[in-house]
């Protein structure tokens, strides 16, 4: 029971992470891989504010969403110079970047030894100790997510996204800045995996920059592609195949001494498999 629980609240904080990722890649065509870094910078304000301060987890958590905020709003500006792949390679490049202080800035970060002992969260006086109830917490936060970006995606700024995502030139002439629509949704996104930060530095109790390199980028980026683009219960139904399909896997009576690598093979001809036969992702509405 302990391990369905587990893996549930993984498929809970990648399901946010996968809602926040497709606000940009997927209704506003922007190819993003920086959102680990993102994901990164709110478990690390609210690993440090729970073990320094002794800071409740909510209110660590609301600011490791506006300190996120406010370094995606720089890196977003420096990002929108770029168009198309180059945009992509620029974010690329952000991701190292961030990644690497987590690594360096050993006095803030403890760099490679981690930081751990962050204790779960409490409100009102309850502790959400148990994985159960954390579990509950985990799913609350994925389903106002989940119904915050399909408010977004419906309202007329969602429209917008989608017109930008199409044609960004034809946009313009209808007189909207585009700019500051890139630059406001890529900030509610990286807010958005701030909150997954938080809750996965919580639920483990200890974080190390590994958890935060450009394969956890493109892990995210492949859950977004696989469940579909530009629909959002595709986002929590590839967080959902990705983390389940390895676990899987688990269970196939491969040969002990090859299992790992039969496992890594198998998942990567599966995830070959769907791309060639089902491009667009198993309920999406767009294409990269």
């Amino acid at each position: 029971m302990e391990y369905l629980i587990h893996i549930a609240i993984l498929i809970s904080i990648y399901g946010i992470l996968g809602l926040s990722l497709n606000l940009v890649v997927g209704f506003t065509g922007l190819l993003s891989v920086t959102q680990a870094a993102f994901y990164g910078i709110g478990a690390y304000v609210t690993a440090i504010l729970l073990t320094s301060t002794g800071m409740n987890f909510f209110l660590a958590m609301l600011l490791g969403i506006v300190i996120t905020a406010i370094i995606s709003l720089a890196i977003g500006f420096v990002l929108s110079k770029f168009k198309d792949d180059y945009y992509a390679l620029g974010s690329f490049g952000f991701n190292v970047i961030i990644y690497s202080i987590f690594l360096n800035w050993q006095s803030l970060t403890r760099g490679p030894l981690g930081i751990p002992g962050i204790p779960r969260p409490s409100l009102f006086g309850f502790t959400f100790s148990e994985n159960i109830w954390f579990l509950v917490l985990s799913v609350v936060i994925l389903g106002t997510i989940y119904f915050l970006c399909r408010f977004i995606t419906t309202s007329s700024f969602g429209r917008v996204l989608k017109a930008i995502r199409e044609d960004e030139e034809a946009i313009s002439v209808f007189g909207y800045r585009t700019l500051w629509y890139k630059l406001a949704i890529f900030v509610i996104s990286a807010g958005m995996a701030a909150v997954a930060g938080s809750l996965f530095a919580s639920y483990i109790t200890f974080i190390d920059p590994s958890s935060f390199t450009l394969t956890e980028s493109i892990f995210i980026l492949a859950v977004i592609i696989l469940g579909g683009l530009a629909n959002n219960k595709g986002a929590v139904l590839g967080a959902v195949c990705l983390i389940l399909l390895p676990e899987i896997l688990r269970f196939v009576g491969f040969p002990s001494d090859i299992a790992a690598q039969m496992r890594q093979v198998t998942y990567g001809v599966i995830l070959i498999l769907l791309m060639l036969y089902r491009p667009q992702g198993l309920v999406g509405e767009y294409r990269l």
